[in-house]
């Protein structure tokens, strides 16, 4: 196999895995150890994968967190599949918890006329709830300019006195090594609070969060059911690892 065969190769890899050894790309190429370090090193030279201890990793794309606004334009089609699905699963008399963001906010014309209690720390998730006569309690805390989420330690130790029968999460990336991820640690501590406090969760994301990863890691892979649009041929193997909806 020429060089750029085997830099394909392995790029296409980690594409699917994350990571990858040294002793794995060896025994899949056929080639010397040596070969395969000097082609790690050539990659992460070129920017393409990070070096790491007996391997290399895929290389995460930086941290960029859209405002409300913008992501409200994105894949709109899509959310609107994901959060009726979603908001479906609500039955009379749930305790739900809404997490800030897009989709989840897309959900709540959907909950119009069913009797339930929604708890949410998204500020223009609960000024529409109210909207639809919906019984509606706000978190308390420090609210987050660019996704206009509550978040901190009061929010927390909120979250702590209260318990959910379902919860419906927002989510920058899922994906199977690293689970369930965020942009901002304060943000995540809070998800990760709503999680524990529900019997049943859902991450609702539309395709693009999909083998993405993000800064801070809310919960493992196999601790929400994923409700999203649709999954392309390589992301089949997700449902080796969670329960997978697709709306």
């Amino acid at each position: 196999m020429l060089t750029d065969e085997r830099h394909s190769f392995i790029l296409e890899q980690l594409e699917q895995k994350n990571t990858l050894t040294v002793q794995e790309l060896v025994e899949k190429l056929g080639h010397s150890e040596s070969t395969i370090r000097r082609d790690l090193t050539t990659l992460e030279d070129q920017d393409k994968l990070v070096r790491i201890h007996g391997g290399a990793r895929k290389k995460r794309k930086p941290v960029d967190e859209p405002t409300m606004d913008e992501k409200t334009v994105k894949f709109m089609q899509e959310k609107e599949k994901v959060s009726q699905l979603a908001a479906y699963l609500v039955n009379d008399f749930d305790v739900i918890y809404l997490d800030a963001g897009t989709t989840t906010y897309a959900m709540i014309p959907y909950l119009e006329g069913k009797n339930i209690t929604v708890v949410t720390n998204g500020v223009p998730h609960a000024a529409l709830l109210t909207d639809y006569n919906i019984e509606t309690i706000l978190v308390g805390g420090k609210i987050k300019q660019r996704t206009k989420a509550v978040i901190g330690s009061i929010a927390e130790r909120q979250l702590d006195e209260v318990n959910f029968t379902k919860a419906f999460m927002g989510m920058n990336g899922v994906d199977i090594t690293q689970g369930f991820t965020t942009p901002d640690t304060e943000e995540a501590a809070i998800k990760r609070k709503a999680i524990r406090q529900s019997n049943q969760s859902y991450v609702l994301v539309d395709v693009s969060k999909l083998d993405e990863v993000s800064f801070s890691k809310v919960a493992d892979i196999d601790e929400c059911t994923v409700i999203t649009n649709h999954l392309s041929d390589k992301q089949q193997r997700l449902k080796d690892y969670t329960r997978i909806m697709e709306a």
